[in-house]
């Protein structure tokens, strides 16, 4: 029986846990051989953070090494019995959110994972924490499936108390984002020891529920956008040596074969496919839900970027615009949003700064009707129309026609404060590209 691909993205408040949690599940489930955790192992001495020999299996690069923290997205290949994962590590400093935001993007499902010694839950769920812009972000990201790691359960001693406390904090939390508490899992796990990671933990016998193993094991895969046309956002370009240039993302939607004219918006740019790998392993057709890198022709790194969305030149090509009409949902800004304002939008990979040209309507939440026609301001709470125009080259799509390219999230000063979904595009004039 084929098992079902699935992108899983590891979301939690800096040092939380998540590189350590990760690590030990790869090495867990035979993705790192004792040979490559020993030579972590003695690395982590060397270090002087020997608790960090999990963590260095994924925080790969010098900085994140020399820091001991996450700084870039990694993606890694994790099975279970009846699922094929894509673990997506994301940093959870907010000073590389946008890093974040983009592993978020590329996800059908998350991994949460909260510290749970004392003090330590409390800052990530408290206004100045991530947990709470993480989980909005996730939400409206398209992701309705996640799993909660309860992680350092050995540093309150394994206390159900203080797990249930937790549990209870986070399932309101939840619940007010919009998800579902069917599609919502609770695992009590330490990442460093490996309680409930892969086998029950006997420190816990007040849990008797699934491991984390089984827990992603109960993912379900979403359905996939087959039918429509290609569009693939771009998560990062190379240029690997006697290959070329070789965008990586995500197909979204359509497939992608080598042969194909694939089309780059927003630069308009157009290149052959030579070839696609999907883990390493050459394909030659990719579907929606995998992470793909292809190799094109003629195209240099400095052309393309992350941010950029590939689609099929020969079928609805995607394209810049020059302006979006959305609903937005106005969540933790601190004062009122007029035209004229320009935070950010990360939408799919691209993280652009927008200005909202007009506010056409409040609109009643629920009902989605009219309350008040060219408000001067909204609020927090408020929903309404606004018109916003990039202030550079951007590529997005109707949320009705590509969710996944039509839902964003709205950032001021590393927060997020408003949510959106795209409702219709105006393409911008090629000649002003």
């Amino acid at each position: 029986m084929s098992k079902d691909l699935i992108s899983l993205v590891v979301i939690g408040h800096h040092q939380h846990g998540k590189s350590t949690t990760i690590g030990h599940l790869l090495h867990e489930t035979g993705a790192v051989s004792q040979g490559e955790l020993s030579k972590h192992e003695r690395e982590a001495v060397e270090l002087g953070r020997p608790a960090s020999k999990f963590a260095l299996i994924v925080d790969a690069i010098n900085v994140e090494r020399e820091r001991g923290m996450t700084v870039d997205l990694k993606l890694w290949k994790l099975s279970t019995d009846k699922n094929e994962f894509t673990v997506i590590d994301t940093p959870g400093s907010r000073d590389y959110i946008k890093n974040t935001m983009t592993g978020i993007s590329q996800a059908d499902s998350a991994l949460l994972v909260v510290d749970a010694t004392p003090s330590a839950f409390e800052a990530g769920i408290s206004r100045e924490g991530q947990t709470r812009d993480l989980l909005t972000a996730a939400f409206t990201l398209s992701i309705k499936q996640i799993i909660v790691a309860v992680n350092k359960m050995d540093g309150v001693g394994y206390s159900e108390e203080r797990y249930q406390e937790i549990r209870s904090q986070l399932s309101a939390h939840l619940k007010k984002v919009g998800f579902k508490s069917k599609y919502v899992t609770f695992v009590p796990i330490s990442g460093f020891i490996g309680d409930n990671l892969v086998e029950r933990s006997d420190n816990m016998p007040w849990y008797t529920n699934s491991t984390l193993l089984e827990a992603l094991d109960g993912i379900s895969r979403p359905k996939r956008l087959i039918d429509k046309p290609l569009r693939i956002p771009l998560q990062d370009v190379y240029k690997i040596g006697g290959i070329g240039t070789v965008p990586v993302g995500r197909v979204e939607t359509g497939t992608l074969r080598p042969g194909m004219t694939v089309q780059f918006a927003p630069s308009g740019i157009k290149a052959e496919v030579v070839s696609c790998e999907v883990h390493h392993e050459t394909s030659l057709e990719v579907g929606p839900g995998l992470n793909v890198g292809f190799n094109v022709k003629g195209v240099s790194t400095k052309d393309i970027a992350r941010g950029e969305v590939a689609s099929n030149a020969d079928d609805n090509p995607a394209f810049a615009v020059s302006s979006f009409e959305a609903q937005i949902v106005v969540m933790n800004h601190r004062g009122k949003i007029e035209i004229g304002y320009a935070p950010v939008i990360d939408i799919h990979t691209a993280h652009v700064a927008c200005r909202f040209a007009e506010i056409k309507a409040k609109i009643d939440r629920k009902t989605g009707k009219i309350v008040e026609k060219n408000p001067r301001a909204i609020y927090n709470g408020e929903a309404a129309i606004c018109v916003l125009e990039p202030s550079r080259p951007l590529c997005c799509e109707a949320c009705s026609e590509f969710p996944p390219l039509g839902r964003f999230v709205v950032r001021d000063s590393r927060t997020t404060v408003a949510v959106g979904m795209i409702i219709s595009t105006t393409k911008k004039d090629s000649n002003h590209i």
